[in-house]
């Protein structure tokens, strides 16, 4: 045997997520990423398959992923999604997207309006993960996000290192023209790079119009190209592959805390058992 002093079931070596921790995601129930990787430690080996049915934020998602586990994760919140999508990015890079397959999203417009329909945030969080946006903190009260559903920064300037801000507005029915012109303004409020407006109805050319009028920003790291500031962008266009014309995305940062960098070499996650029986429980 080993020396050392057995770990106990009673754990108080690991603090909880304060306002300031570097993981801190907002979310309500997020665990220590620290602890979930100790549980995973005592209780699975590599290769094993980690099975979360509530996973919230992800942190048992994540831990799995770095002590090199398959996993599963499960939630019916599409803000969970989202957030999981952005942890696993900022954690082990954008290759981590290609490497598992989300279940159960809308994947065209009748599926995405039957979502608004059903509930307009669930279908607000789902289509800013289209984009890679971070939805507005969800732990900020309603009615305090100032026009802005997401953010994106990026960062094209070496010369001040600031980061330039992209914000983001989701209407999912009642389109007018008051939207843009809003947005416009919050813009200028937030003294915002681009802003991007995502719409399940076509706007009309009046709102093009009024897009086309609010100018380009001018990247100086990137030749000085040139980026409308108000951009519209419709679902169907989304889940056609069409993206915001923006700074290339491997300069983007999402807003807040963003998840540790994994440490060491990470495997791609191995396929999992039974998938076509996951794929049909989820329909």
């Amino acid at each position: 045997m080993t020396g050392g002093v057995p770990i106990k079931d009673v754990i108080t070596d690991i603090p909880p997520i304060n306002s300031q921790a570097q993981e801190r995601l907002g979310y309500p129930t997020q665990k220590p990423e620290t602890l979930l990787e100790r549980i995973l430690q005592a209780s699975s080996k590599e290769g094993d398959t980690v099975l979360d049915p509530f996973c919230g934020c992800g942190t048992t998602i994540a831990a799995a992923q770095r002590l090199k586990r398959r996993w599963i994760g499960i939630d019916v919140t599409n803000l969970a999604i989202s957030l999981i999508r952005h942890r696993l990015q900022d954690a082990f890079g954008r290759s981590i997207l290609k490497k598992y397959k989300i279940i159960g999203e809308p994947v065209s417009v009748p599926d995405a309006r039957a979502l608004a329909e059903q509930d307009r945030y669930q279908f607000q969080w789902w289509a800013l993960g289209l984009v890679g946006a971070r939805p507005t903190p969800i732990d900020q009260k309603k009615g305090a996000d100032k026009g802005i559903d997401g953010r994106l920064y990026f960062f094209d300037d070496p010369q001040s290192g600031k980061a330039k801000q992209i914000i983001f507005s989701v209407k999912s029915g009642n389109l007018k023209a008051t939207d843009v012109r809003d947005l416009r303004g919050v813009i200028d409020r937030e003294r915002a790079a681009i802003g991007v407006l995502i719409s399940l109805d076509d706007p009309t050319q009046p709102m093009r119009a009024e897009a086309a009028s609010a100018g380009h920003y001018v990247s100086p790291f990137f030749g000085n190209k040139r980026f409308p500031c108000l951009q519209l962008l419709t679902v169907d266009q989304l889940l056609s592959g069409r993206g915001i014309d923006m700074p290339p995305h491997e300069n983007i940062a999402p807003i807040g805390k963003r998840a540790p960098k994994a440490r060491g070499k990470q495997e791609e996650q191995a396929p999992l058992p039974y998938e076509g029986a996951a794929e049909h429980e989820s329909e």
